[in-house]
């Protein structure tokens, strides 16, 4: 009898122990910390693969800038494997970069191109404090892929990042009272993108008012926010940084990085944890090499798995996580907009760009794909600095975006020109003036000059917040261009001119988009031209030249496509333009003391032009680019009074940039083709090794015969080619370049030139 009570006794205890054991088993948590690193920190991905792989959980996720980045996406339910296949996309390396998509840029808003290089923004009330730029890149598809990837899943959860798939906390790091900042609830992309925030190179943003950059100037491996939020059983780090060298006497770089950061501890706070040191070459902005960081990180962390697994002793199945995962994202709505609301932190007006993006909150949703269109649109508005947006759930499912919208500064300076060994040398400059409310304005004045080339050109620009944008811009414009006989460098004296070409023309011009990288202009425009010439290469600077005045007004629209990765030297993308101009006017022209006979003529002329050009780069890999590029002109237009008025008046192939910067009769016509192609050896990131080829071919040409008459060519005669070989540096302030121009049937066909900066012209009047 007593050994069955015996029995019984130690059967209960048996029970018991095995419950308490189980339950022991059950309640084991681990914890991942993820320091910062910039590039080197997708290395973290690869550790994730390996800890899934092997079936170690994941019960809770602390992580600092890029850490931040990839423990709140798989916080947010999306696995490894989602997460390397999303950074090792064309979309992030932009968005690492400050790019856009081609299909997320707004050909619409852009200005016509003109020869600035450096650019200097400043307010009203502040010249220079306010002035420097506190950014090195654009932060605009950064910003709303931390909304995309990041918002509806923590607006699903109410913001709460203890109910995300994996419990979260990330840190930023508040400059102003020097601490650090941790996000245990909120707009979850706002957090990581504070924690981001790497000072000068990412706009800076503000949470609940306080002005926070990236969290590794404060605590770079925040294993102490794991041990005191969450204390779990066993921690597992993985740490990609280090603390900043003592910086020498030179070391400016390293005496501003000692300046901004604290000694980050990277160390575990608790004895029940391990540290993964991922061995790897890529460095912090090496974005380019993600992949590699990866590898790294996944073979570093198979060294530490048998030793990990020492400690835990439960596993997830790869079945159970995957069933867990989805049943977190099918939480998750589509992001589908019903409202939006656009607020300014100074509480200025910015309600343009909410009716940019939806016009009637009460009435209308727009899908994931029209948010993105509009989104972008209205962020191209130069009227406006940045955009952060965030997402919160609304009753019926759908989302409300909140826009957070710093305007630009009120003012912008450009600088620039074109500055050679041929005295072609022009300078630029150019003031901007931004308004936003309920219109976004734009103001500009600018202004080119030199010898050979100077111009003004004023305009105001009003667009209208609507689904289908459309500006008004009215416009006045002065041109002068000096050609003159001289192979001479620099500034060396030159003989006086034989032509010099002004122009003054004011009208509208009325701008729509057609897509995201098209828009049709409408042109409206009075002008008046002012040639003067000569008509032979005998003459002093006591002679008079004859002088053509041409008055008039033309009517043009135009379709231009533009997704080409520079505006001038492009090396990628597409161009398309299309153009049809009605002009009419009155022609005079009179004799100088040069001319053969004595003449006072008047005229008046109608005619159409119809222009189309296109450039497209078929192979564009990252060490060889091919373009072909094809020019073709129609034109009705009737003869001037003598030879020249008439040649003058024509349009001009100029398929190469020095091409503008020659009078070169043999490629002037009332009709022509002209096909090329341009190869380009980018031998480095920033330095390529171009050819450009074309050969030209007018249907008919304007020739001056023996007795001084003159008159159109037999058909398809006058065909020739030109050819340019340039080594160009693309410098942040504009390229530098050594060229070689070939153009046969000039005296001196070969020339040669060293320039730097933009050959960029404002638009002509009519030819």
């Amino acid at each position: 009898m007593k050994a069955h009570y015996r029995t019984k006794f130690l059967l209960l205890i048996g029970f018991f122990l095995g419950i308490s054991s189980q339950a022991q088993a059950q309640a084991q948590r681990v914890g991942l910390v993820l320091s910062g690193g910039g590039a080197t920190g997708f290395a973290h991905i690869g550790v994730l693969k390996a800890l899934e792989e092997r079936g170690i959980p994941i019960d809770y996720i602390t992580g600092t800038s890029a850490g931040a980045l990839v423990g709140s996406m798989y916080a947010c339910g999306y696995s490894p494997q989602e997460i390397e296949t999303y950074v090792l996309t064309d979309r992030f390396q932009l968005m690492a970069s400050g790019r856009v998509e081609t299909h997320q840029e707004f050909l619409f808003l852009e200005d016509d191109e003109d020869a600035g290089m450096i650019n200097l923004s400043f307010s009203k009330d502040s010249i220079l404090k306010k002035s420097l730029p506190t950014n090195f890149m654009s932060s605009t598809l950064l910003d709303y892929e931390m909304m995309r990837i990041l918002g509806g899943a923590s607006a699903s959860v109410g913001d709460d990042f203890n109910k995300l798939f994996v419990p979260f906390r990330c840190v930023a790091s508040d400059i102003t009272a020097k601490k650090s900042v941790i996000f245990n609830s909120g707009n979850l992309n706002k957090a990581v993108r504070a924690s981001m925030t790497f000072p000068f190179f990412i706009y800076p943003i503000r949470v609940d008012g306080v002005l926070l950059f990236d969290g590794g100037l404060y605590n770079n491996f925040p294993s102490d926010v794991m041990y005191s939020d969450f204390d779990p059983d066993f921690i597992i780090g993985s740490n990609v940084s280090g603390n900043a060298l003592p910086p020498s006497e030179y070391d400016v770089i390293g005496q501003l990085t000692n300046m901004m950061m604290s000694h980050s501890n990277f160390e575990l706070p608790c004895e029940n944890g391990i540290i993964i040191r991922p061995k790897t070459l890529v460095t912090t902005f090496e974005f380019d090499d993600v992949q590699d960081a990866i590898e790294d990180g996944y073979n570093s962390t198979i060294f530490y798995l048998d030793s990990i697994e020492k400690y835990l002793t439960i596993k997830v199945s790869a079945e159970e996580i995957a069933a867990r995962r989805k049943a977190f994202r099918a939480k998750i709505r589509p992001l589908t907009v019903s409202s939006v609301n656009t607020f300014d932190r100074a509480q200025r007006d910015v309600s343009f760009v909410r009716q940019s993006i939806l016009k009637n909150s009460q009435k209308k949703t727009i899908p994931e794909q029209l948010v993105e269109t509009r989104y972008f649109r209205a962020a191209a508005s130069e009227q406006i600095a940045y955009m952060l947006p965030t997402l919160s759930l609304q009753p019926d499912s759908t989302y409300r975006m909140d826009l957070e919208i710093r305007k630009a500064k009120d003012f912008k300076l450009e600088v620039g020109g074109h500055f050679s060994s041929r005295p072609v040398n022009t300078g630029y400059i150019g003031l901007n003036y931004f308004y936003i409310k309920k219109l976004a304005v734009k103001a500009k004045v600018e202004s080119y000059f030199g010898k050979f080339y100077s111009s003004t050109r004023a305009y105001l620009d009003f667009q209208f917040p609507m689904y289908y944008p459309l500006s008004v811009s009215p416009y006045f414009v002065m041109n002068r261009w000096d050609y003159f006989r001289s192979s001479k460098i620099f500034f060396d004296d030159v003989k006086p001119s034989f032509l010099v070409q002004n122009e003054l023309y004011y009208g509208l011009k009325v701008k729509h988009p057609v897509g995201n990288v098209a828009r049709s202009i409408f042109d409206f425009r009075n002008f008046e031209l002012h040639d003067r010439y000569y008509q032979t290469s005998n003459y002093t600077s006591k002679d008079t030249a004859d002088v053509t005045r041409f008055r008039g007004n033309t009517i043009s629209w135009e379709l231009e496509r533009n997704s080409l990765n520079r505006k001038q030297f492009a090396s990628g993308g597409h161009y398309l333009a299309l153009k049809a101009r009605y002009i009419t006017g009155k022609e005079r022209s009179v004799s100088g003391s040069t001319s053969s006979t004595s003449y006072d003529e008047q005229k008046t002329h109608h005619w159409i032009n119809l222009q189309g050009e296109v450039q497209s780069y078929i192979i564009d890999r990252q060490y060889l680019h091919i373009g072909l590029h094809g020019n073709a002109v129609f034109n009705s237009q009737s003869l001037f009074s003598n030879y020249t008025a008439t040649l003058l008046s024509m349009t001009a192939y100029s398929p190469t940039a020095d091409a503008f910067t020659y009078f070169l009769p043999e490629y002037r016509a009332p009709q022509y083709v002209g096909l090329g192609t341009n190869v380009i050896f980018s031998i480095r990131r920033k330095l390529d090794l171009r050819v450009d080829a074309y050969l030209y071919q007018p249907f008919k040409q304007i020739v001056q015969y023996q007795d001084n008459s003159f008159g159109y060519s037999i058909l398809f005669k006058g065909e020739t080619y030109l050819a340019a070989a340039s080594a160009i540096f693309h410098s942040p302030f504009g390229p530098v370049r050594f060229t070689v121009n070939y153009f046969p049937k000039q005296d001196e066909p070969i020339a040669v030139q060293f320039s730097y900066g933009y050959v960029i012209f404002n638009e002509r009047a009519i030819r």
